[in-house]
């Protein structure tokens, strides 16, 4: 049997789960706010999903979003949900600045600067209370 990171490990910190997903924080010092959002069952696409699940997932990603705009003031949010080596349906929400290592090109392309301009520092605690409260309203 095939193993799946997103079924039997969290994937990150994890900041919010509800029956259906998880959001988690992935530890990169690149990007601070780097969050994913996991659909705990194993499906491997979107269209796997129900209407109504696709739907409550897209609001956690958007809210997801809303919360690392807030608090980390990128200069523009990257979700993709791209998924080619863990074949789960996850999201990923990636702050992104002008003057980070990989601007403009993905952040799983070539380097392009050594980066050392320092970000908003936003510890778990106070990720995980804004992800929570955005996402009580879903």
């Amino acid at each position: 049997m095939a193993v799946c990171e997103l079924c039997d490990t969290p994937g990150g910190t994890v900041l919010w789960q509800s029956a259906d997903c998880r959001v988690v924080r992935i530890a990169d010092p690149h990007y601070p706010g780097f969050c994913r959002v996991i659909w705990n069952r194993h499906v491997r696409e979107m269209t796997d999903l129900t209407p109504e699940e696709r739907r409550y997932l897209m609001a956690v990603v958007f809210g997801v979003e809303s919360v690392v705009r807030a608090l980390f003031a990128p200069d523009k949010v990257n979700v993709a949900s791209l998924g080619n080596m863990t074949p789960h349906v996850h999201w990923h929400v990636i702050p992104r600045w002008r003057d980070d290592r990989h601007f403009p090109d993905p952040i799983w392309g070539k380097v392009q600067r050594e980066e050392v301009i320092p970000r908003p520092a936003v510890d778990d605690a106070q990720l995980q209370a804004a992800v929570s409260r955005v996402l009580s309203l879903v």
